[in-house]
């Protein structure tokens, strides 16, 4: 074969694998992880006599990044059965197949009272709200011993219905700990209006928020607030009752969200 031949077909090989090589992985995300570990991390606040169960779920030791980015996950209203931090894997693990790190809270113990259904919802429900404001900050702080590396000045809360109320109201009191928020159709605390931290929502098809929870759309222009409609999805099929469409959707705008 002559040079110019060989040149063409060097060209030709150079070309075909340009076109065939994968996109490059998101910056300090590890590539597509095969199993998903999930680690029972029992912390206890001894200021508040207060255990809190948490459902730490993680790549593979060989699949972590240097520095994994930290998602916080409140669940929605369980009437304390327990669990309730682990009814979002599909949520939970596509997030670690993406490198992160997602802490589940739960929130809920046996012993806690129940939710107040009479009253206005944002005085007789604020003590639950605080009371998850203080979990979130207390497993956040004992993550940072354990884990002194992972990556904190880019932390993303994430939260459905109640626990989207506490993870609202987490942003609005230590809005210069959070990087962004995604709350997953909450209904009673209003949404912070504010630039930072970032505040994503999205909202079910059946049941809407009280007054003043979505920013107006002036508000969400300028304060950059997303705020979408999931015109398929119920409030009540946000965590693993969701199907597969669903599931698909709702993931894929968390994934537009952290870009």
């Amino acid at each position: 074969m002559n040079v110019f031949k060989m040149t063409v077909l060097l060209t030709w090989m150079i070309c075909i694998a340009c076109r065939t090589s994968p996109p490059p992985a998101h910056p300090g995300m590890s590539a597509k992880v095969a199993v998903v570990k999930v680690e029972n991390l029992p912390l206890f606040d001894s200021a508040r006599n207060r255990s809190i169960p948490v459902a730490l779920y993680s790549p593979e030791s060989a699949n972590i990044a240097p520095h994994p980015k930290l998602v916080i996950f409140s669940h929605g209203y369980g009437a304390n059965k327990g669990g309730s931090n682990q009814a979002y894997t599909y949520i939970a693990e596509h997030l670690v197949d993406k490198g992160y790190i997602v802490a589940s809270i739960q929130h809920e113990l046996p012993n806690d009272s129940l939710i107040p259904t009479t009253g206005i919802p944002q005085v007789v429900r604020r003590p639950f709200w605080e009371r998850g404001t203080d979990n979130i900050l207390f497993v956040l702080n004992s993550l940072k011993k354990l884990h002194p590396n992972w990556d904190y000045t880019h932390l993303i809360l994430i939260g459905h219905s109640n626990g989207g109320d506490m993870t609202a109201l987490f942003a609005a009191k230590y809005p210069n700990l959070v990087d962004k928020i995604i709350t997953l159709d909450n209904r009673r605390m209003p949404l912070p209006r504010l630039t930072h931290p970032k505040i994503y929502s999205l909202r079910s098809s059946d049941q809407p928020a009280d007054d003043g929870v979505i920013p107006t759309k002036e508000e969400q222009q300028l304060f950059g607030i997303t705020i979408i409609q999931l015109p398929n999805t119920i409030h009540n099929d946000m965590d693993d009752k969701a199907s597969s469409t669903q599931r698909s959707e709702i993931n894929n705008y968390i994934d537009h969200f952290l870009q």
